[in-house]
């Protein structure tokens, strides 16, 4: 492990408060962040992301993040390719390279040597199983998925409708499934990594969660989705974030508002369930079982890990 570069990761769902502590870690580490969210890349999507503001960087430097236009796809082999090359770029300047996010995935995928197969896109298929979509329902095609590639299909939720379709879409073009292509069977490890996950009463979660959604619409979630969607932003992959999904539905005359909140606030619940269930699947995690009350004790607890990692730490 010595000649491999040493990278700090920050994980954990929603709300969690993977953001202050990144800060506090990379003040006492001289570290800078590299974003490891899928939405928080996209411009003019803030709110609606937890995208954090200049004010919240507290002159930590941030890549990765507000650099992606709307229309503009991302996937993760994008993101791969990009957090590798940062983690490269941080080092050589003798800082310390911080991965910061909740997108299982794609942190899983800059960690280890994961090979995507970059195939050529059938652009009428592909329309077609959208298609299907909206006729029949996310369930209907995600049963679709489930007869070809029952490991693509139990990772992918249906309502991930984008690459439910492509996982179709590289199965019917190349015959081969995507769960087997995707990456290789046992991925090495990259770099000399210390992932430090972070997670809380369920109970306690689920509240700071549904707090947030309504922290979000106070600070004008709701303009700033209507913007997107008045813009024509709307089937895109950046506007099937939660959130911008569900109140699109409300603009379309589907749900109404308080039914639109209320929906915004399960998913989000639903999916720190999920991040969770990644996270404790996928990867060795140290854990640290957060309470905000007590914070500071949390971020010696935290400090005194990377200590043990070989890190020194400053400005405790």
């Amino acid at each position: 492990m010595d000649d491999k570069k040493k990278v700090i990761v920050i994980v954990g769902p929603t709300a969690v408060g993977k953001t202050k502590i990144s800060i506090d870690i990379a003040k006492a580490l001289n570290g800078e962040i590299i974003n490891g969210d899928a939405t928080q890349v996209y411009k003019e999507l803030n709110i609606g992301s937890a995208k954090i503001t200049d004010e919240e960087m507290e002159g930590i430097t941030h890549h990765l993040i507000d650099f992606k236009e709307p229309i503009e796809s991302y996937t993760v082999a994008d993101f791969q390719r990009m957090a590798r090359e940062k983690i490269e770029e941080i080092s050589s300047r003798g800082k310390v390279p911080i991965i910061v996010g909740g997108t299982g995935l794609y942190i899983q995928s800059v960690l280890y040597h994961y090979e995507f197969v970059e195939q050529q896109g059938d652009e009428l298929l592909r329309n077609q199983l959208e298609g299907y979509a909206m006729a029949f329902g996310n369930d209907a095609l995600h049963d679709k998925l489930k007869e070809i590639d029952p490991v693509s299909a139990k990772n992918i939720h249906p309502n991930n409708v984008r690459r439910v379709v492509r996982a179709i879409e590289v199965f019917q073009t190349t015959g081969q499934k995507f769960s087997e292509n995707a990456f290789e069977k046992e991925p090495e490890p990259l770099y000399d990594a210390t992932i430090i996950g972070l997670t809380m009463d369920r109970e306690t979660l689920y509240e700071r969660i549904n707090l947030r959604v309504d922290i979000m619409l106070d600070q004008g979630l709701l303009d700033e989705a209507k913007q997107l969607y008045e813009k024509g932003i709307r089937n895109y992959q950046s506007v099937q974030a939660i959130g911008y999904k569900e109140l699109f539905d409300y603009f379309e005359g589907r749900y109404t508002l308080d039914e639109a909140i209320d929906l915004i606030k399960q998913s989000s619940r639903r999916y720190a369930k999920r991040q969770l269930t990644w996270f404790t699947n996928k990867m060795k995690i140290h854990w640290v079982q957060m309470d905000l009350d007590t914070y500071m004790s949390k971020k010696q607890e935290i400090f005194a890990l990377l200590e043990g990692m070989g890190y020194s730490i400053s400005n405790k």
